[in-house]
């Protein structure tokens, strides 16, 4: 009796079939399937060693396609990137569990780092780029915070949410958060 399935397999955003992911011999992935669906939150739980963050790097690229098997598809297209910039480019942005702020430079400075927003002749657009990421601040519920101040005077959870922040700017369409409380304050 077939198994019903109520929705086309067209209706996934993202689909990983049979992965596989080997390090000097040893499976740390062994035939992993995940579906996500557009507007879906899903999680992985499992004890540390258990493969949760090779999954993450196998679909960012991290790991690029050809040094694992399986298949994935991103909107009912096989996805078959060699580098994080292309999967940002598709809308897949990972955040690690380890923090790629710059101490040193500011919140907004942070956020659109590598996507800078520029006037004629190349300069970058400080205004815009402040008024930005004060938005973006705010839709996640941090409207106090100082974007011009450097990111190093505000705490891990506060810097989780920067990390979010740049991730929002590249317009993600799927958002991976790598152990997304381990920065956070207890």
């Amino acid at each position: 009796m077939p198994v019903y399935e109520p929705f086309a397999m067209s209706d996934y955003l993202l689909q990983m079939n049979g992965i596989v992911k080997t390090f000097d011999g040893i499976k740390a992935l062994n035939g992993i399937d995940i579906k996500v669906r557009p507007g879906e939150c899903v999680g992985l739980c499992g004890e540390n060693g258990a493969g949760k963050s090779t999954l993450m790097k196998v679909l960012s690229a991290v790991y690029p396609h050809g040094t694992w098997e399986g298949e994935i598809l991103w909107d009912g297209n096989p996805l078959k990137a060699q580098s994080i910039s292309e999967t940002e480019a598709a809308g897949i942005v990972i955040i690690h569990q380890e923090l790629t702020l710059v101490p040193d430079l500011s919140v907004a400075e942070n956020i659109f780092m590598g996507h800078e927003l520029t006037l004629r002749g190349g300069r970058m657009n400080y205004p815009a780029m402040i008024h930005r990421a004060e938005a973006l601040m705010h839709e996640l519920k941090v409207p106090d915070m100082n974007v011009a101040l450097p990111v190093s005077q505000y705490g891990g959870g506060h810097q989780q949410l920067v990390e979010i922040a740049k991730a929002l700017n590249k317009q993600a369409r799927l958002l991976i958060l790598d152990e997304p409380s381990s920065a956070q304050s207890v």
